[in-house]
């Protein structure tokens, strides 16, 4: 973390100063956010670290969610979390999923222990699968935003009445909000409006699209739950398939006693809805202790418990611009579960839903802040929809397979493979996007296999070279919106004079086409835009940062203090050449998207190919 850069500040470093808002209104905003669930919160947390974008945030609720919802934060999650300033946080809290447990019916007792798996393979991220309350997580992304320049809080006890849009207006969107405080109604006028307001989205429906797929048609239960039972994996993750009374996933929970019991109930019926059964907690227990037979659990206690239908539906698209015929740039956008709906086992809700956000928010940023043209923003809709229907697919045959009566040893079997197969993409390090104008084509991939075009950069172990810090290079990816060049210097290059590094540096800082000059506006630090970063082979103690090009040193903040933080050297323990099959003798640069994926991977020398990439969305 880098502070003091335009002078001595005490205090929490975290704690932003203010920025100046006194000639902004709150009715007139850059960007409206409709809902303050994990989407919502983590596109506004983003467009905080922005102090000249205007953003409100709005929920028709009374107040923060305090209990109950989603838990599971995946690897991909995780990394997120520590972009944000966080991770560190949600790993002291949380409980982490080292290990799977499989329990189905055996020849010889009700149920036995089939098979006890790793829950993550080794070397897939450097963050763990955590389980955590959706509203601790909501707590920390509330924190973010509070101390942001913009000291964003969300406003609730607005209720969506309307959306319209009018191009011709500076501000297109007018939404009109019921209060619950008996103030009548309000309306707040945008440049943009996303919709994070969940399954029964308003938004979604002022745009008149509607969420398809397969109808619901198995009930199924959740509830956390402190008990005391025999059951002797119940602080693992277990799967329970019962020979005739369904299914069960127990999920530890943080804090060492409680659990979340995921309770298979019973097929729905014609138009019959969850609602119907009129079920009660007491049901849910009953349930889960035949599933459990023939342990006991005593359930002292029930902390939350929600009854769901099981649907796998995603809508046609995630912006306007299919309602707003002649009018390509998007202004209204829908994230989470206002676009793609499944079950919570595969715990890919929250997790998905945060991706959508991250990946919209610095987009929406760039066009805001004339860095990048408007159709960038067209790429959220192509890019998140897509994955949302891969999640369906997977979630279709996730729940099909648990839900199973198997009626031998080979099809109990199925469950647990399909598990060990899909592990990656459970951890959601397996999304790749299509090649489009921020996702390059893979002409120069061989240079970094390791380093997948279109997949999340994949951290590994490097040393610092300024104060010989171990760390993991991908912690330096905040997010900042900022894109980011990383080069990997071919052998024995150095960074002197006439060197491969060097040359790289002297076209980026003053070559009229290299797209950090295009970028950067005047006054700003050199890197305010484009961050480039170098890993060099040699070991850090036979590097001389003195002697390395001005734009891996560069001078920055009204004091022109040195930024010792650029450069980094592989670690002799894990080595990175190694590790992400980077050519040793080429090197290679790495192009990253400001939502830490992949957009091209290149020769340490190709700046033309470099400028014409950036030439793509970028504004001169």
């Amino acid at each position: 973390m880098q502070y003091h850069k335009n002078g001595f500040r005490p205090g929490d470093p975290a704690v932003i100063p203010p920025a100046d808002k006194t000639r902004e209104s709150e009715d007139n905003v850059d960007v409206l956010i409709v809902g303050c669930g994990p989407a919502g919160l983590t596109l506004a947390a983003q467009l905080a670290k922005f102090p000249s974008i205007n953003t409100r945030i709005v929920d028709k609720k009374s107040g923060p969610l305090t209990v109950g919802q989603a838990d599971g934060v995946a690897c991909r999650s995780m990394e997120m979390f520590e972009a944000f300033g966080f991770a560190d946080k949600v790993k002291k809290e949380a409980y982490w999923v080292n290990e799977v447990v499989f329990w189905r019916p055996g020849q010889d007792a009700p149920l036995i222990r089939a098979d006890r798996i790793q829950d993550v393979e080794d070397g897939l991220s450097e963050m763990p699968h955590t389980i955590l309350n959706q509203a601790r997580i909501h707590d920390f992304f509330l924190e973010v935003m509070s101390h942001s320049a913009r000291r964003l809080t969300p406003d609730y006890g607005m209720k969506l009445l309307s959306l319209r849009r009018d191009n011709a207006d500076e501000y297109p969107v007018k939404a009109t909000f019921e209060l619950d405080s008996k103030a009548g109604r309000k309306t707040i006028n945008a440049h943009y409006v996303v919709g994070c307001d969940g399954a029964r989205s308003k938004v979604r429906e002022c745009l008149g699209y509607e969420l398809k797929g397969e109808a619901a048609r198995q009930l199924w239960g959740v509830m956390d739950v402190l008990a005391v039972t025999d059951f002797p994996d119940i602080r693992l993750k277990a799967a329970i398939q019962s020979a005739n009374h369904g299914s069960l996933l127990v999920i530890p929970r943080e804090g060492g006693y409680m659990m979340r019991l995921y309770v298979e109930i019973d097929e729905l019926h014609g138009t019959e809805r969850a609602s119907d059964r009129n079920l009660t907690a007491e049901d849910l227990i009953a349930k889960a202790q035949s599933i459990f037979s023939p342990f006991n659990i005593d359930i002292k206690e029930v902390a939350w418990w929600s009854a769901y239908e099981i649907g796998q539906r995603v809508c046609d698209a995630f912006d306007d611009t299919a309602t707003n015929a002649g009018h390509s740039e998007p202004r209204i956008f829908i994230a989470g579960d206002a676009c793609h709906t499944h079950s919570p086992k595969a715990g890919q809700g929250m997790n998905v839903s945060m991706a959508d956000s991250f990946n919209l928010g610095w987009k929406l940023a760039s066009v805001l802040n004339g860095q990048a043209d408007a159709r960038l923003l067209k790429t959220y809709s192509e890019e998140r929809q897509a994955k949302a229907r891969e999640l369906i697919d997977f979630d279709r045959d996730m729940a099909r397979l648990f839900s199973a009566k198997p009626k031998n040893a080979e099809e109990s079997e199925r469950f647990q493979q399909y598990f060990k197969k899909h592990g990656r993409y459970t951890a959601g390090v397996e999304t790749q996007y299509d090649q489009s104008i921020i996702t390059a084509e893979p002409e120069f991939q061989t240079l970094a296999n390791g380093f997948t075009i279109g997949k999340r950069f994949h951290s590994a172990p490097v040393v610092r070279l300024a104060d010989a810090k171990p760390m993991e290079l991908g912690h330096a990816l905040k997010a900042d919106g900022r894109w980011r060049i990383i080069g990997f210097a071919s052998l024995n290059d150095s960074g002197l004079q006439g060197q491969p590094v060097d040359q790289l540096c002297n076209y980026l800082l003053k070559d009229n086409g290299s797209p950090l000059v295009i970028g950067t506006p005047q006054a700003a630090d050199v890197d305010s835009v484009i961050d480039l970063r170098m890993v060099f082979q040699l070991p850090h103690r036979d590097l001389a940062f003195e002697k390395l090009p001005e734009l891996l040193r560069p001078s920055k903040g009204k004091y022109g203090l040195t930024d010792y933080e650029k450069v980094f050297c592989a670690d002799i323990n894990a080595d990175i050449y190694g590790l992400r099959t980077i050519d040793r003798q080429k090197g290679a640069l790495i192009v990253v998207r400001p939502d830490q994926y992949i957009a091209h991977v290149l020769g340490m020398n190709d700046y033309a190919r470099l400028a014409n990439f950036f030439s793509r969305f970028q504004l001169r």
